[in-house]
């Protein structure tokens, strides 16, 4: 058989391909590595799938060409994405930040909208295949597998490669999308772990495995971008919401500066103790605001039995700047099967931008986490991928 499109990996942007395809008429094979469509979707979010973002635009996303998003985003909005889900039944519930979740909290409910699709547009899905060669031919592609039962080669007139990035290895990421697209002469921007908590190790190591499970509503900066939520205290180092999003901001060898307390100026704080006479101690101020456990630790670097109005300038000054400029240089980071995403990708250069079909290759489309487009944390990388795969599915 002779399929319109051959789509391989069967996640969020192979899945809304093939159903948009289905729907315009198309047929559609998708290629899936695991016994079952949507790995990683029905594991996102805890399982209940933070699956947009209201507030999502070209801004929350990074790519060596940002400009590029536009003209997908203008195809596939936030409303649509929305109103597609919201005619098979999924009504969205906005959570911290823009954060849209099914109602149900279930995220098996939005593979069950595209499995519903393909089922009654009458798509293929072959499960449990391992694509093993994609080679042009005169009638477009040859696409050969690995079954359990042998070899198989499947044709088709265009190939759409959504097998993802390299996060998470035992939902069967792996470099296919990156090496295909090499295969095929395209330019890939350097990859790298993103959205991951990053590690602490040397010297300090201890003082940050012993505030383990701590949480704090903290700004995380470097280089100019900084990101308001909880910071979390692990035994290997960082992480939490805070972390994660400047994770994909962060290069090896930087500093990153943290604000432990965004909300108030502790200058101002002191100075007001200090017009009530300035009899509580720093550790008494400071248990205002954080755990006794992080206070405690804070005494690494701060006296925190001194009496306010006993400070002297350069006390206070080193207090202000501990708190409100804590300044922290990550090791490294957890690697990709920590991260919820890879950064980096085929370069969109190398793709038209309302399509996303190679400029090098007729036929041959790239969609989702495979292409240098990297998202923020909070449903902004399934709103790329509903709109890639949306994008593509126009084209076939």
């Amino acid at each position: 058989m002779l399929y319109d499109a051959i789509i391989i990996g069967g996640g969020a942007c192979g899945l809304m391909c093939a159903a948009q395809a289905g729907l315009l008429g198309k047929k559609t094979l998708v290629l899936e590595r695991n016994d079952k469509v949507g790995a990683k979707i029905l594991i996102s979010g805890g399982g209940r799938c933070n699956y947009t973002n209201i507030g999502s635009s070209p801004a929350n996303f990074i790519s060596e060409n940002p400009n590029f998003l536009h003209s997908v985003f203008k195809q596939w909005t936030v409303e649509d994405t929305i109103l597609f889900f919201e005619n098979y039944g999924i009504v969205g519930h906005e959570k911290t930040l823009g954060q849209l979740f099914p109602e149900t909290n279930k995220s098996k409910d939005i593979v069950a909208v595209f499995s519903k699709i393909l089922y009654e547009t009458e798509q293929d899905i072959a499960l449990n295949c391992l694509v093993k060669s994609v080679e042009k031919s005169g009638e477009g592609f040859v696409v050969t597998v690995e079954k359990a039962t042998g070899e198989a080669r499947y044709r088709a007139h265009k190939v759409v490669v959504s097998s993802g990035g390299l996060p998470v290895q035992k939902l069967g990421a792996s470099d296919f999308g990156l090496r295909l697209a090499r295969q095929f002469g395209l330019d890939i921007v350097g990859t790298a772990p993103a959205l991951v908590p990053l590690t602490i190790t040397g010297k300090d190591a201890d003082w940050y495995s012993s505030l383990a499970g701590n949480a704090v509503f903290s700004k995380v900066s470097v280089g100019g971008i900084s990101f308001e939520e909880n910071i979390l205290f692990t035994h290997w180092g960082l992480s939490g919401p805070a972390i994660l999003q400047i994770s994909s901001y962060w290069r090896p060898g930087q500093e990153i500066t943290i604000d432990l307390l965004p909300n108030f100026n502790l200058e101002n704080l002191i100075k007001t103790e200090r017009q009530y006479g300035g009899k509580r101690l720093v550790s008494q101020l400071l248990n205002d605001y954080f755990s006794r456990k992080l206070v405690d630790a804070l005494g690494k670097f701060l006296t925190l039995d001194t009496k306010i109005a006993s400070l002297s300038k350069a006390d206070a000054k080193l207090i202000i700047e501990t708190i409100h400029r804590f300044k922290v240089k990550p090791a490294g980071d957890k690697g990709y099967d920590k991260a919820e995403v890879m950064r980096g990708g085929v370069s969109t250069d190398e793709l038209h931008s309302k399509t996303l079909m190679s400029k090098k290759v007729e036929g041959l489309y790239f969609g989702g986490e495979t292409v240098d487009v990297t998202g923020w944390l909070g449903g902004y990388n399934f709103q790329w991928a509903w709109a890639s795969g949306y994008a593509i599915a126009q084209d076939l």
